[in-house]
């Protein structure tokens, strides 16, 4: 009983965290406390086999690929929260609904009922009482169960699937469409500078330097900036400041337009 009144005021903030978290990463974080609160009441309720399979499948599998997938993909907070399915918001409470009714029917059967047949149930060992009842009398269940697992991955494996179309391009071919994309449309030829060039800090929140000292945007990713998590133009206005000392630029000198006779000789020269 301990456990449980120590635990539940943790896992139900914590669940209320995730609905209300403006960032999917520390609503993730916050699950991973719901789980491992969950993994201990399991191990006090005398269920070892659940507390191993909680941390170590929940916890440590499942939920890091939601971490990774959140890391490469990124989830930017402006996204659209247009409904995909009419009505989904509306099923979705309506099912948040009658599972907290189950939660809250069984956990007062639990706290103010006496457990009957638990120490009949874990009679030589809880894991050797799971896997008689699995490979026994569930043996169909489980097999059907996992066959559904399996039917599931491999379908969302062909749903993921597409057909190339068009043959996969070249490095020339990718070349050429960059040179025309600048000839139409005046889209930046080569690759866009890495965060952290030109600046004593390599990390993805500091934007690259240009030449003549100033920060690119351009080397930022859209995510992190809609995140409000870039390093502003004051932080960087040491590094700024060394920059141009080190390459002798000028701060108040502005370079020439590409209207002058000069950079329109030097731009011929360079096509030459």
């Amino acid at each position: 009983m301990i456990a449980f009144w120590v635990l539940a005021p943790i896992m139900v903030i914590a669940a209320l965290g995730i609905l209300f978290v403006r960032k999917a990463v520390h609503a993730a974080l916050l699950l991973a406390v719901v789980m491992i609160s969950l993994a201990v009441l399991y191990l006090d309720l005398d269920g070892p086999f659940l507390f191993a399979v909680q941390i170590i499948v929940y916890t440590g599998a499942i939920l890091m690929l939601f971490l990774f997938v959140l890391m490469l993909v990124g989830v930017d907070a402006a996204d659209s929260v247009v409904e995909t399915i009419r009505g989904q918001r509306l099923y979705a409470a309506i099912g948040g609904l009658s599972l907290g009714l189950l939660l809250v029917i069984g956990l007062s059967q639990i706290s103010l009922g006496a457990t009957v047949g638990l120490d009949e149930a874990n009679e030589g060992g809880n894991i050797q009482a799971l896997a008689n009842l699995l490979f026994s009398r569930y043996v169909v269940v489980f097999e059907t169960t996992s066959a559904l697992l399996i039917t599931a991955a491999v379908g969302a494996m062909v749903l993921a699937h597409r057909e190339r179309l068009t043959p996969k391009p070249t490095q020339a071919s990718v070349a050429a469409q960059r040179v025309r994309d600048y000839a139409d449309k005046g889209l930046h030829l080569g690759p866009l500078p890495p965060p952290g060039v030109f600046a004593r800090h390599n990390a993805v929140d500091t934007p690259a330097l240009l030449p003549d000292g100033t920060p690119s945007e351009a080397s930022i990713s859209r995510v992190l900036a809609a995140r409000g998590t870039v390093r502003s133009a004051p932080a960087l206005a040491e590094d700024i400041e060394q920059i141009q000392a080190s390459l002798g630029v000028d701060p108040t000198h502005k370079p020439e337009t590409a209207g002058t006779d000069g950079a329109t000789a030097s731009s011929e020269e360079d096509q030459a």
